[in-house]
């Protein structure tokens, strides 16, 4: 998104602050509906974050409050903007912030400016870790339909003597004639493989059971 957008865009965004009521988080709510963002708080921390929130402001102390990690989780691709609101600059809080990946950071006391600038920039750097991250994403997609291709044509290979190139023609056909992607008739050809080895493994057991209790008597009925 461009920053011209992103200026452009916030007084669009529905602000949550996660801090406890006092006068701090009273004059936050206060810049933020200002700036002219729909802005609301919630404390204790909630269970889940509302539907629709696009920034949260959330305090960061030098002990991190229960269900505070569960709520924002590892992943952040579809988190919420994150800005701390921290008191101190001391270790605790700073390693604080960074475990929580949080992407500005305001202090207090608040000054009479500088909310509307944190989430501006908080915004940007949002916006690009989240492009980021969805090319990790398909990057890692593409890698294991790749590896998926890969293990079906072997497969084919084996079953039918055919070459390389011969096998991935197979699959390109059927997914052409299937409408559907090259990777998921390689899923199938794979789920098809492993269902027939078991079969053919447990056929091998049996049959080798059988044999051991033929050579051994055991089969006989005793009279």
């Amino acid at each position: 998104m461009a920053t011209s957008n992103i200026i452009r865009d916030v007084r669009a965004l529905r602000v949550l602050v996660l801090h406890p009521q006092d006068t701090h988080a009273e004059e936050l709510l206060q810049q933020i509906r200002r700036i002219g963002c729909r802005a609301e708080a919630s404390w204790p921390l909630p269970g889940r974050l509302p539907v629709g929130v696009d920034v949260v402001f959330v305090e960061v102390k030098e002990t991190t409050p229960k269900g505070l990690d569960s709520l924002f989780g590892a992943e952040t691709l579809d988190r919420p903007t994150l800005i701390g609101v921290a008191g101190y600059e001391n270790p605790s809080v700073l390693q604080n912030l960074l475990d929580l990946k949080v992407d500005a950071v305001v202090t207090k006391p608040l000054r009479p400016y500088g909310v509307l600038s944190s989430i501006v920039m908080a915004r940007r750097i949002w916006q690009e870790f989240r492009a980021v991250d969805r090319q990790i994403a398909q990057l890692k997609d593409k890698v294991q339909n790749i590896q998926k291709v890969s293990q079906a044509k072997f497969i084919l290979m084996r079953l039918h003597q055919i070459t390389e190139e011969e096998a991935y023609k197979v699959i390109r056909s059927q997914a052409m004639a299937k409408r559907t992607t090259t990777a998921e008739i390689a899923q199938a050809i794979i789920n098809a493989d492993g269902i027939l080895g078991n079969i053919s493994t447990k056929k091998i057991i049996y049959e080798s059971n059988e044999n051991i209790n033929k050579a051994t008597g055991y089969d006989e009925v005793d009279s």
